[in-house]
């Protein structure tokens, strides 16, 4: 070895500048990574729902189909109808800027822009319906749809009848413009707010000007190397991304990395104590730190994995992509970071500067004992003395207060948020949304499309105007397909393949959650009275996403729980330690959902849940969760086989308080910061995950696991418990 001596730095400098390399690929993908992605509900529902089968069946009696752009313009009447009219040709004519074909407004439109006053002479509306073919097509770092919106709102704001008047792009168009707009902050200010909470956290754990920035370097390099992989298959259309999926990636790349350096430096600084050379301290280090930080990424990555299984292709495309960036994290931290922080040679221990440890030589009895440990732990040291001698008190105290706060989901609401209730800040769209429904049919512009056979359209067209909430309904005729009222026109239906389409008209908005409702009314009409029927449109495709998440729900969350329960088994070699894990850490998520219900209800004043958040925050909470969970037992089954179960979970809880503290504290502000971004279902899921891994780390990893544990005994290595003692 010793002739072998120049191949360690070696080794270290080739490693970093290979992973230098893949961080400048991957930073020039930084800035188009949004370029990839899809927010249209449409874009995520599988081909079985029926609100996707109508759509396909609607397409046939309306071959251009298009995307809705409503204009809604308030405080004016009848004597302004000619400034109307000039603004619309004008935003016609007006150029897509940054188009890269350079075509207009009136080319990507699917017919004439119609101008409808309203009835009472306060208001017109303007109905941009947008060539669906080309809305979601990208064109430069933006979409056609995105340009589209963009010009339609500068050619509006340069006309003098702005003056007087209110304009307000909404419908589809501007809605999912507002949307795109919101997540506009991804590649700046959440990766800036993230990893400047994540900074000042290592300044204060490592108290050291150098280590935090090796980290982070490391986190970002990750980061870079996942962008360069989903980007790819996004643009390949092999997964759809969308905004929630790239801004949930960032924050687990960042988190999970600077996770796993958390407990490679820990280990790295402990073996630094008993070895001169920083080579061998960081080779053992990196061997028995492996096994912890390869399930805890592993449960993760398969829990992720899990979400493929998932009818809705958002939840199932985060899947992958999540799953990319832990990985990346996983490999930037076992050999990028090992590489930096040995960058000084025979000095790397500079980089702890400038409290950095000193050897105390490979066998020094006193520093390895009981007491000797728990005194270099400090207060961590004391709770693993507190647990060790009232194991159970502790555990059942610990039970106790995740039960009263579990007791909060009785006020849980996750029913689903209509689209106008997504945002957390005023957006265009849904104040054009109000304007509309102030003065025009709510529903009109995204009716419920209603599919059935010719011969049973009449008692169906019937059946339907009964519904409560539909205000108006009629068969879709040439007239009524070229933009023209419902029922104005007396002519013969359109009739495909022996089917008619009915259009019925909410008094709510197609995007407001009591639309959903009415949907399922017309459909508990409609199904039993026409054979084959389809009901479609807007609202359905929301409701249908709500219900397939249920279905989600049900598939998901017990397969995560076994994947967990088999990696854990796996790296304990135990069946009751791994029970207990998963049965507290399901205790756990009980309780940061129902705490959240509480804040979000009456702190908050949330107007509900999305019925997917809680699904997306059990598959975080626990997976993570579970990180923490791993991190103590791994070092307690270390250290049990040497000292028996007792006293081997009372050092494992002192060695690792301080680390798995800092790593929990970081993890929960990086998702907190997925809170910059103006979105319900984000704030939310940053608080539910946030302040779920706050309690994993606080109690159930400090209290409730080592306690059951402790009190159990050698018992919970069983069925291999003989290579143990209390």
């Amino acid at each position: 070895m010793k002739n072998r001596a120049w191949l360690r730095p070696v080794l270290v400098v080739l490693g970093i500048v290979v992973w230098l390399g893949i961080g400048g690929v991957g930073g020039q993908t930084f800035g188009v990574l949004s370029s990839v992605q899809e927010n249209e509900n449409s874009a995520f529902l599988p081909s079985s729902a029926e609100s996707t089968q109508a759509a396909q069946a609607h397409a046939e009696f309306v071959p251009s189909d298009a995307v809705p752009g409503l204009f809604v313009i308030e405080g004016v009447g009848p004597e302004q109808s000619a400034a109307v009219q000039a603004f619309v040709d004008e935003a016609v004519a007006a150029p897509l800027e940054g188009d890269e074909q350079g075509r207009s407004v009136g080319d990507v439109l699917a017919s004439d822009p119609q101008v409808v006053p309203a009835e009472d002479g306060e208001a017109m509306l303007v109905i941009f319906d947008v060539d669906a073919a080309v809305f979601g097509e990208t064109s430069g770092e933006s979409t056609v749809g995105g340009l589209l919106a963009e010009t339609v709102r500068a050619t509006w704001a340069e006309q003098e009848l702005g003056a007087n008047a209110d304009g307000y792009l909404t419908g589809a168009v501007g809605l999912v413009a507002d949307l795109v707009a919101a997540f506009a902050g991804i590649d700046g200010i959440l990766l800036v707010v993230a990893l400047s909470v994540v900074l000042v956290i290592l300044l204060i754990v490592y108290r050291s000007p150098v280590l935090p920035f090796l980290v982070l370097t490391t986190a970002m390099i990750a980061l870079s190397a996942a962008i360069v992989l989903v980007y790819a298959l996004a643009k390949a259309d092999i997964i759809t991304l969308n905004g929630q999926s790239q801004g949930i990636m960032f924050i687990l790349v960042v988190g999970a990395t600077t996770d796993y350096a958390l407990l490679l430096v820990a280990r790295y600084r402990e073996e630094l104590l008993h070895r001169r050379s920083p080579y061998d301290a960081m080779r053992e280090a990196v061997r028995r730190s492996l096994a912890a930080i390869a399930a805890s990424a592993g449960t993760v990555i398969a829990g992720l994995l899990v979400l493929l299984l998932s009818d809705l292709k958002s939840n199932a495309s985060l899947g992958p992509a999540g799953a990319i960036g832990i990985a990346s994290a996983f490999l930037a931290a076992l050999t990028l970071l090992p590489a930096l922080l040995l960058i000084g040679g025979k000095h790397a221990r500079g980089v702890f500067w400038p409290a950095r440890p000193r050897y105390l030589g490979d066998d020094d009895d006193d520093a390895t004992t009981i007491e000797a440990v728990e005194k270099r732990s400090g207060v961590w040291g004391r709770v693993s003395r507190t647990v060790d001698a009232r194991p159970r008190r502790v555990w059942i105290g610990a039970g106790a207060l995740l039960l009263v706060m579990a007791a909060g989901l009785t006020q849980l609401e996750a029913d689903g948020l209509g689209d106008r209730d997504v945002f957390l800040t005023p957006t265009e769209s849904v104040e054009g949304f109000a304007v509309l429904e102030d003065h025009f049919a709510a529903g009109a512009t995204a009716p419920v499309r209603i599919i059935v056979d010719q011969a049973d359209s009449e008692s169906v067209l019937a059946a339907v105007k009964a519904v409560e909430g539909v205000q108006d309904a009629f068969l879709l005729t040439p007239a009524v397909a070229q933009g023209a009222p419902g029922g104005t026109v007396p002519e013969e239906p359109i009739v495909v393949d022996g089917r008619v389409e009915i259009d019925a008209v909410t008094e709510a908005s197609s995007t407001a959650r009591p639309a959903q409702d009415v949907v399922a009314q017309i459909r508990d009409v409609v199904h039993p009275m026409s054979q084959g029927a389809l009901v479609g449109g807007a609202a359905a495709e929301s409701l249908d996403t709500r219900l397939t998440t249920d279905r989600d729900i049900r598939v998901i969350v017990p397969m995560i729980l076994a994947v967990i329960f088999v990696v854990l088994a796996l790296l304990l070699r135990s069946l009751v330690a791994p029970a207990i894990i998963v049965l507290a850490n399901v205790l756990s998520f009980a309780a940061a959902l129902g705490a959240s219900a509480l804040v979000f209800d009456f702190v908050f004043g949330f107007p509900g849940m999305d019925p997917g958040t809680p699904l997306l925050g059990f598959v975080f909470l626990v997976a993570l969760g579970v990180d923490y969970s791993i991190f103590l037992m791994s070092r307690a089954r270390e250290e049990a086989l040497v000292h028996g179960t007792s006293q081997g979970v009372r050092r494992a809880l002192a060695v690792t308080g301080g680390v798995i503290t800092s790593a929990g504290i970081v993890l929960a502000a990086t998702f907190a910061a997925l809170g910059v971004l103006p979105l319900i279902f984000l704030a939310q899921i940053a608080f539910i995950v946030g302040f779920g891994v706050l309690i994993d780390t606080f109690v159930v990893r400090s209290l409730l696991v080592p306690g059951l544990i402790s009190d159990i005994g050698k018992a919970s290595w069983w069925p291999w418990a003989g290579a143990f003692r209390n």
